[in-house]
């Protein structure tokens, strides 16, 4: 196994590695919307926050060899299922290749977030 770890997306915030690689699949942990050149959120919105979310996911797999293509399965996290609709129009914009997906409400996010989503991805080793 191969951890990855990139300044292009934010740093763990607690016990464990932002991705890690295994035979040639990355396992990525849930990435949420914290500005990696900040270290907070500034993002607001659902729809700003989902942005912020993929565009953490987007350094993920570049730091490990990947791109949106090879997305094999995400799960979504919402804090609030009626963000559901706009969450999707965002999330349509970054994984146009349709992975399989799992797309939850949950009672809390870390840091009060409004959304969350994990990835599992091909890569080139």
């Amino acid at each position: 196994m191969r951890a990855i770890a990139t300044d292009k997306a934010p740093a763990a915030v607690g016990p464990y590695s932002q991705g890690m690689i295994h035979n040639g699949i990355l396992f990525a942990s849930g990435q949420i919307p914290i500005n990696p050149e900040t270290g907070v959120i500034e993002a607001k919105t659902i729809e700003e926050q989902t942005h912020q979310v993929c565009k953490n996911i987007a350094a993920m797999l570049e730091a490990a060899g990947s791109d949106y293509s090879k997305v094999i399965k995400t799960t979504c996290f919402l804090a609030d299922i009626a963000d559901f609709a706009a969450f999707n129009e965002v999330y349509a914009q970054y994984f146009t290749g349709k992975p399989a997906r799992s797309c939850v409400a949950v009672k809390d996010i870390p840091k009060g977030c409004l959304c969350e989503i994990e990835i599992t991805a091909a890569v080139e080793e």
